[in-house]
């Protein structure tokens, strides 16, 4: 019988093979070993598995190894739902049931917040999920040598697709029309990158990389196979509303929980004024605008905040749009709202936004975020300048796939000091 040891397995009497336990995931989808003190990071694994492994390279302290096979495999392992998965470098979690990859992803939200943030977090993190497959309503590809499809984990080349198990029906039937595509003459080949964005009606086609423009008759074409190739801006229903969402714009990704999401930022709060940074096209906005008197949408894209003009004049909604940064606007007003809603890009609050936040003190404050990391950064700060945690939801809005989306829904609590808020946040 094979001995384990702290990493490596000792076989008969042989030699030191390259086998040893992952101890646990890490944000970023890899799985982690240590071997005498040494952080080893492997792919597709599962924490408990026993794993064959090949050292890729080694960075800052910490080794990357290939997965090469799986002695002891765990009970949470499946098959995966797409024959791309393993070099596709779009999901990291097919090969876990997805009851796990949520388990999994509440603990990677803990971790972070504990040695990130500094604080234990709440002893309860509620989670909210969908459908785990066809739940994406856009996407990225990228063209290479006549072939369509998405990159390779960790690397420049392409991995050709005519289908994503994860992607909704219509994109993937776009998907299925644009493999066809990229091989007949008509396709323009200096087009290196494209984007689809779809409402299930009409699917929009914007290009991302090309060393020129692109011609009308290109988007012409493309409308005779993707239904929406044409149009500069779909409309798009959710949360009661209808939301036009023009090329350049953001918009969440999630189909199925949309509405979920919404909910867990806005309900409950309601007042005379409140704050929406970083509003995009106005997803929280609006239904603020049902809950505040008055909701200052502030967005600093120029397309967004056309798009969001427009999405709170066709509802009849006060929703004031500002086009500025969020750093520039918060510097800029004396008073206090009554609540102030972010859903920052990935980078996070940052300091600058923080400062400001803690100059203004505003008694509710939600953070949507799609980084744990600088999520935790930011409110190891606002939680030590008398911010306490009402409560932290984990949405899964990325199935298959490393990301996860957290909802922070904090109060000023005027005279707290640190410790306090620290306290406030382990109830």
């Amino acid at each position: 019988m094979p001995e384990r040891t702290r990493g490596l397995l000792v076989e008969d009497g042989k030699s030191h093979r390259n086998v040893i336990n992952i101890e646990k995931l890490i944000y970023g989808g890899a799985g982690l070993a240590r071997v005498d003190g040494e952080v080893i990071l492997i792919p597709y694994v599962l924490p408990g598995e026993l794993v064959e492994i090949a050292p890729a390279e080694r960075r800052a302290g910490v080794t990357r190894a290939e997965l090469l096979s799986v002695g002891e495999p765990s009970p949470r392992r499946v098959l995966p739902g797409c024959e791309y998965f393993g070099r596709c470098g779009g999901c990291q979690y097919q090969h876990s049931s997805y009851g796990y990859q949520v388990e999994q992803k509440r603990e990677i939200l803990r971790e972070q917040l504990r040695r990130i943030g500094k604080f234990e977090p709440p002893e309860n993190i509620d989670v909210v999920t969908g459908p785990e497959w066809q739940y994406r309503n856009r996407i990225q590809l990228h063209i290479m040598n006549g072939r369509i499809g998405y990159l390779e984990a960790g690397s420049h080349k392409l991995c050709p697709v005519t289908h994503c198990p994860i992607s909704s029906p219509r994109l993937n039937e776009a998907i299925g029309a644009l493999a066809e595509m990229v091989v007949d003459r008509r396709f323009p080949p200096f087009v290196r990158s494209l984007e689809l964005f779809t409402n299930e009606s009409e699917t929009q086609l914007n290009v991302l990389a090309t060393d020129r423009p692109v011609a009308k008759h290109f988007f012409e074409w493309a409308e005779e196979r993707i239904p929406g190739a044409l149009a500069r801006a779909l409309d798009y229903p959710a949360v009661g509303f209808t939301f036009r969402v023009g090329r350049q714009s953001f918009f969440q990704v999630n189909r199925f929980l949309l509405d979920g999401l919404v909910d867990l930022a806005t309900g409950g709060l309601e007042g005379d004024h409140v704050v929406d940074l970083y509003a995009g096209i106005g997803l929280f906005s609006l239904p603020l605008a049902k809950r505040f008197r008055a909701v200052t949408a502030v967005e600093s894209g120029s397309g967004a905040i056309e798009d969001l003009r427009l999405n709170a004049q066709r509802a009849n909604l006060a929703v004031v749009p500002v086009k500025a940064s969020t750093e520039e606007f918060l510097h800029s007003i004396e008073s206090t709202p009554d609540a102030v809603v972010a859903d920052p890009p990935r980078a996070g609050l940052g300091k600058q936004v923080i400062a400001e936040l803690l100059r203004l003190r505003p008694p509710a404050l939600v953070l949507i975020a799609c980084n744990p990391s600088t999520l935790a950064r930011d409110l190891a700060v606002l939680l030590s300048a008398g911010f306490g945690v009402e409560r932290i939801t984990m949405v899964d809005l990325f199935p298959q796939t490393f990301h996860l989306e957290t909802v922070v829904r904090l109060r000023y609590a005027t005279g707290t000091n640190s410790a306090t808020g620290r306290a406030r946040m382990g109830g």
